[in-house]
Parts: C-alpha cells; sequence; structure tokens
C-alpha cells in the first residue's frame, strides 16, 4: 500500500470533518495547511499536529509539492479554479469541495486543466455514501421490489444551517447548488442518468439572497420518474437533517428511508423494518451524524482512486451532476422543461 502525502487549501467549517475523515485512512499524511486567513490555517494546523502553515498556496506549493501526492481543496467554490490549475501545474492529483465550479462552463475548464495535466481529478461527493442511501441502494439491486417506475428524494429542513455557514445566505443561488449537488447526485446514484428535468424554485426566507425551495421532476432514461424536493424553510414534525428521505416504489413494493436512518421494505407479503445508522466516529457532531460519518466511506473511496484504482465521484463523474443543477436553474428561469439528451 502506498503511503500518500497531502496538503489542505481552505480551513473553513468542514475542513476539521474532512481532515478527520482522512486521517481515520491507513497510510495517509497531512503534511501542510493553507488559508487565506492565516489564523484559521494556524487553528487548523494545531489541531492536528501540522507543523506547515500557509496563507498563500503557490508558497506552500513551492516548497512542498515534491512530497506531495494530492491537495484537498476546502475553500469557497468561487477560488476552486484558480487552485484547481495552480495544483495541476504541479502534477499533483486533486481533490475538490463540492460544488465543483459557480458555472457550468468553468466546471467543464477544472475536468479539462486535470485531463491536460495527466492528473486526476475528483469531487468530495459524500451524500451517496451515507450509510442508509447504500443500504437502500442495495435493496433496491436486490430485486426485492421489482422493476422500479417511481421515487421521490426529499430533502425538507428546518436546520440552521446558515450559524455554521453564514455565507450561504449571501449566494444569488444557494440550495440547488448547495444541497441540490448532493440531493441530485443521490438520484444519479440511484437511478442513472435523467432525460428530461423540470423545476421551479422559491424564495421564503426574505433574510438570503438565493433560493431556500427547489422542486426537481425528472424522467430518468430507464423511465423511472423522479421528484427531488428540497427545502431549507421547512418546519417538519421531524427534521432528518442532514439525511435525506427516500420512497422507492417497484411493480412489486417500496422502499422507504426515513428519520434516523430507519429503513422499511413492503412486498405484499410483508414489511422488513431495519436500522442504517451511521458509524459515530468521536469527532462526528451529532447534528451532523449521518453526513459527518459518510465522509470516511467518501474519502475511502478516493483514496482507492489516488491509489490508482476506481473512484465513483470523478471530475468528469461530477460534471453530470452539476449539468443536472444548472440546467434546473435554466429551467426554473425559462419555465420549461430540458432535455437533457440534448445537452453537451
Amino acid at each position: 500500500m502506498k503511503h500518500l502525502k497531502f496538503a489542505v487549501f481552505g480551513t473553513g467549517f468542514w475542513s476539521f470533518y474532512q481532515i478527520s475523515g482522512w486521517l481515520e485512512l491507513e497510510g495517509l499524511e497531512l503534511v501542510a495547511v493553507c488559508d487565506k486567513v492565516l489564523s484559521k490555517a494556524q487553528d487548523t494546523a494545531k489541531k492536528f499536529n501540522v507543523k506547515n502553515v500557509y496563507d498563500n498556496p503557490e508558497k506552500l506549493l513551492d516548497q512542498h509539492a515534491q512530497e506531495l501526492d494530492f491537495v484537498d481543496i476546502i475553500a469557497d467554490v468561487d477560488s476552486h479554479f484558480e487552485l484547481t490549475g495552480m495544483v495541476a501545474k504541479r502534477g499533483l492529483d486533486v481533490v475538490c469541495q463540492k460544488p465543483m465550479a459557480p458555472d457550468l462552463e468553468t466546471c467543464l475548464k477544472m475536468v479539462q486543466i486535470c485531463r491536460d495535466a495527466g492528473v486526476k481529478l475528483f469531487i468530495n461527493e459524500n451524500y451517496r455514501w451515507q450509510r442508509p442511501v447504500r443500504r437502500v441502494k442495495e435493496i433496491m439491486d436486490s430485486g426485492i421490489i421489482g422493476n422500479i417506475f417511481k421515487a421521490r428524494i426529499s430533502f425538507c429542513s428546518g436546520f440552521p444551517v446558515f450559524e455554521n455557514q453564514p455565507f450561504l445566505a449571501e449566494l444569488e443561488q444557494f440550495i440547488l447548488t448547495d444541497i441540490g449537488t448532493h440531493i441530485l447526485d443521490v438520484c444519479r446514484f440511484l437511478l442513472g442518468e435523467a432525460r428530461t428535468l423540470y423545476c421551479m424554485i422559491n424564495r421564503v426566507n426574505l433574510r438570503i439572497k438565493g433560493e431556500d425551495v427547489a422542486n426537481v421532476f425528472m424522467e430518468m432514461e430507464n423511465g423511472v420518474h423522479c421528484y427531488a424536493e428540497m427545502s431549507y424553510a421547512s418546519v417538519p414534525e421531524v427534521d432528518s437533517f442532514p439525511q435525506p428521505q427516500l420512497l422507492v416504489e417497484g411493480n412489486k413494493g417500496t422502499i422507504q428511508l426515513y428519520p434516523q436512518a430507519e429503513i422499511h421494505t413492503t412486498t405484499r407479503e410483508r414489511t422488513i423494518k431495519e436500522v442504517a445508522q451511521p458509524v459515530m466516529y468521536p469527532w462526528v457532531d451529532p447534528d451532523y451524524a449521518s453526513n459527518h460519518s459518510c465522509i470516511v466511506d467518501a474519502q475511502r473511496d478516493l483514496l482507492e482512486g489516488l491509489r490508482g484504482g476506481k473512484a465513483e465521484t470523478t471530475g468528469d463523474d461530477n460534471f453530470k451532476t452539476i449539468r443536472l443543477v444548472f440546467a434546473s436553474y435554466d429551467s426554473a428561469r425559462e419555465n420549461t422543461i430540458i432535455d437533457m439528451t440534448k445537452l453537451s
């Protein structure tokens, strides 16, 4: 097993959990951290006993590129393109936080830059790795509910997300670029690619700039009808944040994922109930349990790709998710159905 060394660009809210996730895996060493606010980088370095701290990514690369294998970019989305190019030209593999970039054209450029440089690009997209979501997929693939014809993927929450991530309130495009990248990726993971798409959006919370409600209806290439609903304006009886709730219907039964990772598989004969609880690592915030826990599984898969194997969320694959995000904005703006098969 090859020992890999990495650096981190960006030490905001998610960096602690992603670094903790990396360090649950064998054969990894965090060499350096960087943030434009030096004190933030210093705080993170202290938590993980890292000696090399920077507020300039070029300087970090000048000093450490020869010993590094990859860089994990956990910085703001507007910096992803520049930082990806910076890392790729040094011949290092790139792991980038979702969303890949603020627009589709820039995402495509990032994929091409890494391809031209001969380096790998992975996107740290982890909701498909939530333990109950993986279990639902296993049940679907078992054939117990027969031929699937309809699904609903729901993320409707009142969780105070702006408290930990206040910058989200300033985004002109909010819920689709934030949680939508996760939920639409879950749709792809469970059901494959979309043939057509129609979206409606709304802003309920007038104190934020972007939309906080989005409803996306898709016909998948396999004929399944899929409804993805997202809201940060909801007041649910039981808030399942950050776990989505799922309903998958087949001609022989249904699978339902409820809050607290409870899964019911119902056929004409019976209902089977089970719980797919996340692993509670010591560093996991209980409010984010299903999300923080799945970081380890997601990054284990990325590590397989970094070591020359196959990983699920490559730049090429995640570009397909990003296409759904921006096609949703186009559909909502134009009030029209988007034919995904005609998009390049």
